[in-house]
């Protein structure tokens, strides 16, 4: 039977991460946490990076830059705490215990919203990406970097046979990018700005979703993307 998929499993996935995470995943999804990082400042403005983990993308931002992260996982987030302490990063204007279904910030509070392997870990993505949507100004960004993953084929299968070790570990391999699309449709101005292949292997994605500064745009338009790779 496959764990269930709530915060509480969540947050014993990433104790039990935490005190590892830089080592497994830093020069892993360096690259990609690179991308993530000079997209955010291309939009420029105020960041909030969702899922912060042990911070250890928030050295890579410009000073100039005004950050604040959030994150499900307190053991996580002391590490963060303790980089910010260390590398005196005094852009960073607070770290938060927040379930990012549900955050504690006013609607329209951040120009970027920055996540980066999240999506696919929450119990609820499409009300996740709805709450980054509500925090996001409009005009604003929203960065992905997420695992994307098959819609059909042998890779598929395999995605759905590996289901309960992966949530054991704190993530899901079975999202396709058919389930941002179906997101996008039933969203009002909401458009794709980059969909864009990362390493590892090319099964993550940079994603950027543009926020309508005035009117809705047309369903064309939201599922107008430059996909790359």
């Amino acid at each position: 039977m496959a764990t269930e998929f709530n915060n509480g499993t969540i947050e014993k996935a990433y104790a039990r991460w935490a005190p590892i995470y830089d080592f497994v995943f830093g020069a892993l999804f360096a690259r990609a946490r690179r991308a993530a990082v000079e997209a955010a400042e291309r939009a420029g403005g105020r960041v909030l990076e969702v899922g912060v983990g042990t911070g250890i993308s928030l050295p890579d931002y410009a000073r100039s830059t005004r950050l604040v992260g959030a994150d499900l996982s307190e053991p996580m987030l002391r590490k963060a705490h303790a980089r910010v302490h260390e590398l005196a990063l005094s852009n960073v204007e607070g770290l938060a215990v927040m379930d990012a279904e549900r955050m504690g910030f006013p609607d329209s509070s951040f120009d970027v919203i920055v996540a980066q392997l999240v999506v696919t870990t929450v119990p609820n993505p499409e009300a996740t990406l709805d709450e980054f949507l509500r925090v996001l100004k409009p005009g604003g960004e929203i960065v992905l970097v997420s695992r994307v993953g098959a819609d059909k084929g042998l890779r598929r299968m395999v995605e759905k046979l590996l289901t309960p070790l992966t949530r054991f570990l704190g993530w899901r391999l079975e999202f396709p990018w058919a389930r941002y699309e179906r997101w996008i449709e039933q969203r009002d101005g909401v458009r794709v700005i980059e969909n864009r292949a990362m390493p590892p292997f090319g099964h993550f994605s940079l994603i950027r979703f543009g926020k309508s500064a005035g009117s809705a745009a047309t369903k064309e338009d939201r599922l107008e993307a430059h996909v790359i790779g």
